[in-house]
């Protein structure tokens, strides 16, 4: 039953049944119980100590074995008969083998076993680790009957420990001899079928951690996304920047066009909000005199799921006093280059179909000038909001009645020019109708001082000249009230105490937002945010 259990799980293409897999399942917990009966269950082992991972086991024997072998070279084997070839190469391997034993690399490897060949008093098994997989010998010899009995019975999935030192085969691949193998923990689900993998993309959302085991690649996509992050924490350190946390609840969600999700708070016996930004409260601090600040931290938006949205997201805000949004050009410009370059290797990558090449200098256009290169029409001569309309009406550009010239202006960006961005590109310069915690433009003050980065037409970062003048801001936070009175639910409420510190005094300052997962999106040529997201929002299996 074993062995066939094994050829089920190794060799056929076809998937097992649902009656299959149960009596699978069946056989797996009597496997558990009859090691539990004989004292040997996995479950009561606490530890185990790993010493290397299998990409170090590889690159150690290969080491050592340039070290000792150098100048060895294979035997020349042309025109031999074929036999005669065969035991040439064999006395050689033999040789080559007796070199490297004779200094023994040992090592502790831990992990899952994903392949599992018996052939009689050997056997040949692969155990998967963060790093890779590397190819264990076993042999009935070398750890003994009881526990050699107990390995044929082992399945694909069983986590084990294994003790011995690093040869190479006949055939070139780098392995374990095992000494001693442990069994850590028994698989009692049976995994995927490896040929057909895990293909059903609900299921590899809702069980990422069985995804993370059979597709190799969502593991590296994970492993960049953490280098990606580490990497923006050692670049804004650089800089100065100190890393805070702000509140997840919060009396008033300001900082971005967005609904909010509610709750209560028992014990203030209060309504309250998850935020939707980060901005308001690292704000505070600069006004504090925290002059370079940063969070990372989710952010939670009662909007739709896309392949570019999900309700809960990674934000990353960060604000620098005595700067503008050019300083926020330069920063950014350079965190890109640095982040691709130590997370891809390169500042030219691939996304999809396109070279995105971050090693240029970024392009710099105003909204106004996009609008004018992709439709032909200068917002900078329309003179009216009715005007504005009128060729919104034109253009067959739906808008509402409260919209203004500003708001327009937007509607044709996202109509026109977005999809045209493929190249790294600063949009400069927007409307204040729709920037409305931005410091305006002073020779332009229908404008604020406000840019977003497009690559592949996806919009990266937010940044702005931040607005620092009490007055102004008020005003601003009246025409979002009277917007939200309008029935506009994503207008910005009054923050009176934000209103109290911009009153106490904010320097000159520049601030941004960036979107982590779609940033790793792009770095890691992921097609979906749930690519990115180790537990993306699903609709629940009851519903």
């Amino acid at each position: 039953m074993d062995e066939q259990n094994n050829k089920n799980q190794n060799a056929t293409n076809a998937e097992p049944t649902a009656q299959e897999l149960s009596e699978l399942v069946k056989i797996r917990r009597q496997k558990l119980a009859d090691l539990q009966a004989a004292g040997r269950d996995p479950f009561v082992i606490t530890k185990f100590d790993q010493t290397h991972h299998t990409d170090e086991v590889k690159a150690l024997y290969e080491a050592l074995e340039a070290e000792k072998l150098a100048g060895r070279t294979a035997p020349d084997t042309e025109g031999m008969e074929e036999a005669e070839a065969r035991a040439v190469k064999k006395a050689d391997y033999e040789e080559r083998r007796a070199i490297m034993d004779a200094e023994p690399i040992e090592v502790s490897i831990a992990g899952r076993m994903m392949f599992k060949r018996v052939m009689g008093k050997a056997s040949f098994c692969n155990i998967q680790d963060l790093k890779g997989s590397v190819q264990v010998y076993v042999a009935r010899d070398a750890i003994g009957e009881e526990s050699y009995a107990d390995f044929k019975k082992s399945d694909i999935g069983d986590i084990y420990g294994v003790k011995g030192y690093i040869f190479r085969t006949m055939t070139g691949e780098i392995s374990v001899h095992a000494e001693e193998m442990t069994l850590l923990s028994k698989n009692l689900q049976v995994l995927p079928e490896k040929f057909h993998g895990m293909t059903n993309t609900d299921m590899r959302y809702r069980q990422r951690y069985t995804d993370l085991i059979m597709n190799p690649e969502v593991k590296d996509t994970f492993l960049k996304r953490s280098k990606m992050i580490s990497s923006i924490r050692t670049f804004l350190a650089g800089r100065g920047f100190m890393e805070v946390e702000t509140p997840m609840l919060v009396s008033n969600a300001g900082g971005a066009a967005a609904r909010p999700f509610e709750t209560h708070y028992n014990s203030l016996d209060e309504d309250v909000k998850l935020r939707i930004s980060l901005e308001l409260y690292l704000k505070r601090l600069i006004v504090g005199g925290l002059e370079r600040v940063f969070e990372i931290g989710r952010v939670f938006r009662n909007e739709g799921i896309d392949t570019r949205h999900n309700p809960e997201f990674t934000l990353m805000e960060l604000y620098q006093a005595y700067t503008d949004y050019y300083g926020m050009m330069e920063l950014t410009e350079s965190m890109f280059r640095y982040l691709a370059q130590e997370v891809c290797g390169s500042t030219v990558i691939t996304y999809g179909e396109n070279t995105i090449d971050l090693g240029k200098p970024f392009a710099r256009l105003t909204m106004v000038e996009a609008v004018k290169q992709y439709t032909g029409i200068d917002f900078d001569q329309v003179s009216s909001d009715e005007e504005a309309k009128a060729l919104a009406k034109e253009h067959h550009i739906e808008f509402e009645a409260r919209h203004a010239k500003g708001d327009i202006l937007n509607l044709f960006f996202e109509t026109y020019v977005e999809e045209h961005l493929i190249q790294p590109t600063f949009i400069m310069d927007h409307p204040v109708e729709i920037s409305p915690l931005t410091k305006r433009k002073p020779d332009k003050p229908d404008y604020v001082e406000r840019f977003e980065l497009y690559i592949n037409t996806w919009e990266m970062c937010n940044a702005y000249s931040e607005l620092n003048d009490p007055i102004d801001q008020r005003e601003r936070f009246k025409a979002q009230e009277a917007a939200l009175a309008a029935g506009d639910e994503e207008a910005n409420r009054t923050d009176e105490d934000f209103m109290n510190a911009l009153e106490i005094g904010m320097p000159p300052t520049g601030g941004i937002g960036y979107g982590l997962d779609r940033l790793a999106m792009l770095l890691t040529n992921s097609p979906a945010i749930r690519d990115v997201l180790l537990f993306p929002t699903m609709r629940s299996l009851d519903n």
